[in-house]
C-alpha cells in the first residue's frame, strides 16, 4: 500500500520583483544613471544588464571602466557622478547594495526568462542598433532577450531611444515595438520645468521614463498650468 502524498504547497511568493536596467551602447550614460538612482531612492529593486558596446561609451563619457571583478565599486563610483563630470555629486542610494548584475553574454541568467519574475524593464538610453534588435527579435544577447521576455509577458518595457537624426528603418522599427505594446520615449528634455543646468535636463529625461513605469520619484518640476511659473525659482 502506498504512502499517503502530502498535500500540495504553492511556492512561497516571490518578494523580490525588481526593474531590469538595460544600458545598450547609445551615448547618454547620465540618463541611466539618473534612473538607477532614483529606483533605487524610491526602494526599487534593480537588477541591472549592461551591454558590451556601452561599457565602451561610459569609459569614453566618465573615465569609468565598468569591470566583472568589481561592478558594484565601479557602479558606485557612476552614481556618484554628476551628469557635468563632478565626481562624488551625489550619495549613492543604500539600495545599491542589493542591486543584481547580470552579464550581456549570459543567455541563462535570470531575465532571460518569463518565470523570473520581474516589474518590467527600462533600456536607458537604447541605441538604434538595439531598438533593431528587440523590434527583429533577435535576442543576441542578454539586453535584447530580456526585452522580448518582457513583451511576450506582457510587462511594461519603456525603451528610451537617444539617437538624432532618425532613419526610415529605425522609425519602422519603433513603430513595431509600439505596436507590441513598449513605450518608445525619445531622449528629450524639455524646458519649461525651470532647468538651469546640465543635470536638470538629464533629470528630467530620467523622471519621463520613471512616469512611464509608474514610478514616484522627484526628479523635475511638473508643469501646473502657469506660464512661466518655473522661471527664475531656485
Amino acid at each position: 500500500m502506498e504512502p499517503p502524498q502530502e498535500p500540495y504547497e504553492p511556492y512561497e511568493e516571490v518578494s523580490r520583483r525588481p526593474w531590469v536596467v538595460g544600458v545598450s551602447g547609445a551615448s547618454g550614460t547620465p540618463f541611466a544613471a539618473s534612473v538607477l538612482r532614483a529606483l533605487l531612492t524610491a526602494g526599487e529593486a534593480v537588477d541591472l544588464v549592461i551591454s558590451r558596446a556601452s561599457r565602451l561609451t561610459l569609459l569614453d563619457e566618465t573615465g569609468i571602466a565598468f569591470r566583472d571583478a568589481h561592478w558594484r565599486d565601479d557602479l558606485c563610483r557612476w552614481l556618484a557622478r554628476g551628469a557635468d563630470g563632478t565626481p562624488d555629486a551625489f550619495e549613492v542610494p543604500a539600495g545599491v547594495a542589493e542591486v543584481r548584475h547580470w552579464a550581456a553574454g549570459d543567455l541563462a541568467a535570470g531575465p532571460s526568462s518569463g518565470s523570473y519574475q520581474v516589474k518590467g524593464m527600462l533600456i536607458v538610453p537604447a541605441s538604434t542598433a538595439c531598438v533593431a534588435g528587440v523590434a527583429l527579435g533577435l535576442s543576441k544577447d542578454l539586453l535584447q532577450r530580456a526585452a522580448s521576455v518582457t513583451l511576450k509577458e506582457r510587462r511594461p518595457l519603456v525603451v528610451a531611444v537617444r539617437e538624432t537624426p532618425l532613419n526610415g528603418q529605425t522609425l519602422r522599427h519603433l513603430v513595431s515595438l509600439d505596436e507590441a505594446g513598449a513605450v518608445v520615449l525619445p531622449a528629450s528634455p524639455a524646458f519649461y520645468a525651470g532647468a538651469t543646468h546640465i543635470q536638470d535636463l538629464v533629470d528630467f529625461v530620467a523622471g519621463r521614463v520613471l512616469d512611464a513605469a509608474g514610478v514616484p520619484h522627484k526628479l523635475y518640476r511638473r508643469w501646473e498650468g502657469e506660464l512661466g511659473g518655473d522661471r527664475g525659482r531656485g
